[in-house]
């Protein structure tokens, strides 16, 4: 590999670094902050966030700090309408936040994190804090035990193992183990309920939406207070599922024969 090669490599490398870490961290930081972040020298990355804002991958606010920019949402769009799973799915959740009047999220995997891809608010007062390009710990949420659910049982382990953190609550299970038996668990059952284990006081019933091959690609949930949780868990278990299927009918998931 000749020498431009290589610096052109290095260049295409920090600048992934500075978009990951601005995802990771989801919020504006400084070129200060990233050098810090990403152990890159803060020289080299005045140079990249400069490169990157005039090519609107970052964009600058009036704080001088940086934030994802708008041509990685044109990419972003693109890429997520070209999958009939996801297009799919988006259509379902405002079916499901209108039959339950609650608000409706879809999820997906992101390493060892979910992240919400879109959601539909209810029409009620009760607002959750999470929203579109929020990430947590896979082991906090429903969701994100249903998306390693098809795994098998070493590799559920395994991803638990390095995915568990405790949560902001101190209620989300962290033995990987255990975590790995309730996700098979909740993946056969084509159930998960989590009460209060990411947000005080706020439930998520979801159910897996699986690919052409059985896998987990996404989850649709319902997020609302515990309390009409408890009232109405039967009733929503149902929509979740309800909607879950009809998004794998939809893209041309069939269950096996048993």
């Amino acid at each position: 590999m000749t020498e431009a090669a290589r610096s052109r490599t290095s260049g295409i490398d920090r600048s992934l670094q500075i978009l990951d870490t601005l995802s990771e961290q989801n919020r504006p930081m400084s070129a200060y902050e990233l050098g810090k972040a990403t152990g890159a020298p803060v020289s080299t990355v005045y140079r990249l966030v400069e490169e990157l804002v005039e090519r609107e991958m970052l964009s600058r606010r009036n704080d001088g700090l940086v934030w994802l920019g708008p041509r990685l949402m044109r990419y972003g769009l693109s890429y997520r309408a070209s999958i009939d799973l996801y297009a799919e799915a988006r259509r379902e959740l405002r079916v499901l936040a209108e039959a339950t009047g609650e608000t409706v999220q879809l999820c997906a995997r992101d390493g060892g994190m979910m992240a919400v891809i879109a959601m539909v608010e209810g029409p009620g007062h009760f607002r959750v804090t999470s929203d579109v390009g929020t990430r947590v710990p896979l082991n906090w949420t429903a969701s994100g035990r249903l998306l390693l659910g098809h795994l098998n049982d070493s590799d559920r382990i395994a991803a638990f193992r390095k995915a568990a953190r405790p949560s902001t609550t101190g209620t989300a299970e962290t033995d990987p183990v255990v975590l790995a038996d309730q996700s098979k668990k909740d993946f056969d059952d084509r159930l998960s309920i989590q009460m209060g284990q990411s947000e005080y006081a706020v439930a998520c019933i979801a159910a897996p939406i699986r690919n052409e091959k059985g896998e987990c690609a996404a989850t649709i949930s319902v997020v609302l207070a515990e309390r009409q949780a408890d009232m109405r868990s039967e009733e929503l278990a149902q929509a979740v599922r309800d909607s879950a299927l009809r998004v794998e009918r939809a893209v041309g998931y069939a269950e096996p024969v048993k």
